[in-house]
């Protein structure tokens, strides 16, 4: 398979960048005055302006060629039809079919997933709606009101993420709770004010034996059972979410409760599952679907629209753009929207557990960056933290600024503020201000000239710094639907751009690995012999401290 630095145009976008390193976004701006209207993309409810990037119309033509020769196009088609693009686990990547409103066959392996999924919806619904009516009792008759969802990573993330930015929409007929970390302070506080009769426990795990999930679980268990007397009370109180049915069911959960897990979804995508029955509990089951349906329309978007209108495909070439051709080495995701809060933490591992690799599809490693760390924060916190490296580090930040139209807690004046931020902090990254504006600024307020030639150089912004701009018409399921597909769709362009697989993560079974043995000796007395000095000693520290 040839390399990706072989192409014509990856050779030159790797001539423009080292020209365009030497240009400023204010000349670009200055001599283009519709600029904005060739680098923006209106979609219904969702607005895309990407136009303060270094690019001009020559860099997108040739980032859209990129796409073209590293065939975008076909291997798009090949995930949506269920080909196994999964090449290291042999598997298709189909967390679309999750929200597909086709019911044409879509066939795996012999399974019609078009038919799987919709059984699944539908046994989700009815679990839903007993739950939320009060049908589904607690081991001593009583209505369940607490739902605790015990998950780690794309079982807990995407769910909690999306639940915090529409509880707004949620009428409290239950209270979600997460609990992920196998630190025990959080259960224990998860659990400390809620009554065991009235709480129902989903654990989600795609093979029922994730160390931290399963602790957890085992810990809820003996909560409930100290409780209940009765350990028959699990079989009322746990749902499980699992391709692993026997080991669920031998954990003690009935089979009808077992919600179907597939090998072709993995967990940082599978929101759209029954992963997402907190969701559906929380915001009710009409709310989940059109949930479904904003991502729906967000793939349909991505199918059939041309590269130079097509959100997911532009922000997959700005980021390869800017990481891969300019050097930047990490982005923030910035959302002006407090139900956002939780967005950041959720893309940070979407993108970098898929795209967070180093060799191709063949397994040769690549001698080019590959994508950005990704980190964020809400935006108005930000900016009174780590704002000034936005603005005057030496390391340039491509940023990614979310806000919404509407505020869903309209309170006055504040969403006028908050949107006067947002839109002045992207056009602050970009233009900045020079020595000679800050020069004249000071000598308008009367300082004197010592005070200017002492603070001038520390005042200087050089601006210059790439943004997209997101705006939603309001942060609702639908929008943030379309949302989260966009930047799975874009996670899918950049792997294919690069040349590496996208869909697995290896990186993080070592660790699992590791520390499954090394838990045998915390609990033993005994420590092995193939550790590398400092851990060995650590171990030895922690195990000796705790003794005495």
């Amino acid at each position: 398979m040839s390399s990706r630095q072989s192409l014509s145009s990856w050779k030159k976008l790797t001539q423009m960048a080292l020209e365009k390193k030497s240009q400023h976004m204010n000349d670009l701006f200055a001599q283009d005055s519709k600029r904005f209207d060739k680098f923006s993309i209106k979609l219904p409810k969702l607005l895309l302006d990407y136009s303060k990037n270094l690019i001009d119309s020559e860099t997108m033509n040739t980032l859209f060629e990129l796409a073209h020769e590293t065939d975008v196009t076909g291997w798009r088609a090949k995930m949506f039809d269920g080909e196994k693009i999964n090449k290291t686990e042999d598997r298709a990547v189909l967390h679309t079919a999750l929200r597909r409103t086709s019911e044409t066959p879509l066939i795996v392996d012999g399974e019609n997933v078009t038919e799987s999924v919709k059984s699944q919806l539908e046994k989700m619904e009815s679990f839903v709606n007993n739950v939320r009516e009060g049908h589904w009792k607690g081991y001593s008759g009583k209505r369940i009101t607490d739902i605790v969802n015990i998950g780690v990573g794309g079982s807990n993330l995407g769910p909690q993420m999306v639940t915090e930015a529409l509880k707004h929409y949620s009428d409290n007929s239950v209270n979600v709770h997460y609990v992920s970390n196998v630190d025990g302070a959080q259960i224990v506080e998860t659990l400390r004010p809620l009554e065991p009769e009235k709480v129902l426990f989903i654990v989600s795990s795609k093979t029922f034996t994730t160390t931290e999930t399963m602790t957890n679980a085992r810990t809820a268990i003996k909560w409930l059972t100290a409780a209940s007397f009765d350990e028959s009370a699990v079989a009322k109180h746990f749902v499980a979410v699992t391709a692993n049915s026997t080991n669920a069911m031998a954990f003690g959960i009935k089979k009808e409760n077992i919600f179907d897990m597939w090998d072709w979804v993995g967990g940082r995508f599978s929101l759209w599952s029954a992963i997402g029955l907190a969701i559906a509990l929380d915001l009710g089951f009409d709310k989940f679907k059109e949930l479904l349906a904003g991502a729906d329309e967000m793939d349909q978007h991505f199918i059939n629209a041309p590269f130079e209108q097509n959100m997911p495909v532009i922000m997959a070439l700005l980021s390869v753009w800017n990481t891969t051709f300019l050097g930047a080495k990490s982005q923030a995701i910035l959302p002006y929207d407090q139900t956002l809060h939780m967005l950041a933490a959720y893309l940070q591992q979407a993108e970098m557990e898929s795209n967070g690799k180093s060799v191709t599809w063949d397994g040769v490693e690549v001698d080019y960056a590959t994508v950005p760390s990704i980190w964020g924060e809400l935006g108005i916190n930000g900016q009174h933290a780590f704002y000034q490296y936005l603005h005057q580090s030496n390391n340039v930040v491509p940023a990614d600024f979310i806000g919404s139209v509407e505020s869903v807690t309209p309170v006055k004046g504040h969403h006028e503020t908050l949107m006067a931020n947002f839109f002045a902090q992207t056009q602050a990254l970009m233009t900045g201000v020079n020595e000679q504006q800050v020069r004249e600024d000071l000598k308008a307020k009367g300082r004197t000239p010592e005070y200017i030639d002492k603070v001038a150089p520390h005042k200087v912004h050089k601006g210059n710094r790439p943004t997209n701009t997101i705006l939603l018409k309001r942060i609702d399921p639908a929008t943030l639907g379309s949302l989260i597909a966009a930047y799975e769709h874009k996670i899918f362009v950049q792997g294919i751009v690069l040349q590496i697989c996208s869909f697995d993560q290896w990186g993080v079974e070592l660790g699992k690995g590791l520390a499954a043995s090394i838990q045998e000796e915390l609990e033993g007395k005994t420590i092995a012999d193939n550790h590398d000095c400092s851990t060995e000693n650590l171990i030895h520290y922690y195990k000796q401290t705790k003794i005495n």
